[in-house]
């Protein structure tokens, strides 16, 4: 195995789920360059290619699809934010969209995949309001912890934010 490779599979173990952009700006590599080495560590077994919201995620082998969901999903800044906003407890969803500075559509958005992935609980108040909460505040903070932003993921994310701001007029 060349050394490019291994450097990008200690890389992928040591960073489970970062997508193939963040890769490429890591290693300073040409997307060509990045696919064919990538490519090359999935036909071995090395590394598993997981797509999911629009980019292709990385993995060592060993994470189950819910893992690699969880993790993918902790890597946008935004859900990344209402997990750790909700680490302090229960939360109502327009309470929460002010605090982050988001529009609801895209809090909702959010919500919707983290409540799939089974991250969090949606409740509703006697007057109909949503609360938010950690389906298991525990495993979230594991979660957190393994997932450590670039800045080049915060700044797709910020663009993704803006748009749909401006989109909502």
């Amino acid at each position: 195995m060349s050394e490019l490779r291994e450097r990008l599979l200690e890389h992928v173990r040591d960073h489970p789920g970062r997508h193939a952009n963040a890769l490429g700006r890591e290693f300073d590599l040409a997307t060509g360059q990045l696919q064919y080495h990538l490519r090359r560590l999935r036909r071995a077994g090395s590394v598993v290619a997981d797509e999911r919201y629009g980019r292709v995620h990385y993995f060592p082998p060993g994470y189950d699809e819910r893992e690699r969901e969880r993790i993918a999903l902790a890597r946008r800044e935004t859900a990344r934010a209402v997990l750790a906003a909700l680490l302090a407890g229960e939360a109502p969803a327009a309470d929460l969209a002010d605090r982050l500075g988001v529009a609801r559509s895209t809090l909702s958005y959010h919500v919707d995949r983290l409540r799939g992935a089974g991250l969090i609980d949606q409740r509703r108040d006697e007057r109909g309001r949503v609360h938010l909460s950690l389906a298991d505040p525990d495993a979230t903070r594991s979660l957190l912890a393994t997932v450590d932003p670039d800045a080049g993921d915060r700044l797709v994310d910020r663009f993704t934010r803006l748009v749909d701001e401006l989109l909502d007029g």
